[in-house]
């Protein structure tokens, strides 16, 4: 990591700058404000009344100046471009992760501002709109966990809204309900509740049809796995973890990588923030190694992520803050 460190970009301004520009601008310069991309139509402006790397829209409804970072979760940030490139390389080339007070001490910048920043990085790690994982002979395989106590116990339908306090059979604890794509990529969901409907939905909205879903024996998976090419389970009751090809030992890896990101390097993670924290695992997971994608190029796609995302400290209205 000390070697990491070294490099220029992790040094100079304009280095920083030149290539953070030559990855979210890889088809060339967009403007920010309109969408203009007519690279004739942009100006690079210099000299001593300007700062280094502003342009300006030439665009006659537009005319407006900007950076590569404006419009993407580096904007209006008074942190070195440096800092964030250098956290940004560290968050990607760990697999479990690297907490903030270990970024905090080794980038010389304060806890409060690395905690925002890191997070910052984890919105620019989160996709949505995705296709459906799955196909004709690909084998997706679902399950749940728990990790983390609810701040909120759960409260009963039929108890007249009074929460499970005694009932060892009821968990409390934060449902989390996950795919892969064997070879392929993961999707995670942190869920009030796991129960046949709210997993019944996310496996419909994001496995095709004509996929092999391949789950445990859990009851949950009963009804949704009529609708797939086939429903093939494992019983792990019987301690059985594979029949054939049929398993969900990819999940399995992928959940245990999780926790133990989550319990030995996090440590501490509220309710709130449990959704930024599997985008961060999703995100190395789906650019891995075995996958043909190394640091550099996992750096690079979290660079290209940044673009339309925006998470601000304070704003005027306590309701609007996205925490």
């Amino acid at each position: 990591m000390t070697d990491l460190l070294k490099n220029p970009i992790f040094q100079d301004e304009t280095e920083a700058r030149n290539w953070l520009e030559a990855r979210v601008w890889a088809n060339g310069r967009v403007c920010p404000h309109c969408g203009n991309a007519d690279e004739a139509k942009i100006t690079k402006l210099e000299g001593k009344a300007h700062r280094a790397g502003v342009y300006q829209c030439n665009e006659p409804a537009c005319r407006e100046q900007f950076t590569v970072t404006v419009g993407t979760v580096f904007e209006r940030s008074k942190i070195p471009l440096t800092k964030w490139l250098a956290a940004l390389f560290l968050m990607t080339a760990s697999k479990k992760g690297v907490s903030a007070h270990q970024v905090h001490r080794m980038l010389g910048i304060s806890y409060k501002s690395t905690w925002f920043l890191m997070h910052r990085l984890r919105e620019a790690m989160r996709s949505g709109g995705l296709e459906p994982l799955g196909g004709e002979g690909k084998i997706v395989e679902a399950d749940e966990t728990y990790f983390g106590k609810s701040e909120k116990p759960r409260v009963g339908s039929q108890r007249r809204g009074a929460p499970y306090l005694k009932n060892r059979k009821v968990k409390n604890d934060r449902p989390i309900v996950a795919l892969v794509e064997r070879g392929g990529n993961v999707r995670s969901f942190h869920v009030a509740v796991a129960d046949a409907s709210t997993v019944a939905g996310i496996v419909s909205a994001n496995v095709r049809k004509e996929s092999r879903l391949q789950t445990d024996e859990s009851k949950l998976y009963k009804k949704v796995g009529t609708e797939f090419a086939a429903h093939e389970t494992v019983n792990h009751g019987a301690k059985e973890y594979a029949r054939g090809d049929i398993t969900t030992n990819t999940i399995e890896s992928y959940f245990s990588v999780f926790k133990r990101g989550m319990r030995g390097v996090y440590q501490h993670c509220s309710e709130k923030h449990l959704h930024r924290y599997l985008a961060e695992f999703d995100f190395r997971y789906n650019n891995r190694v075995s996958v043909g994608i190394d640091d550099k190029d996992r750096a690079t796609e979290l660079a290209k992520g940044i673009v339309g995302k925006r998470l601000t400290y304070r704003r005027p209205n306590p309701k609007d803050i996205p925490f």
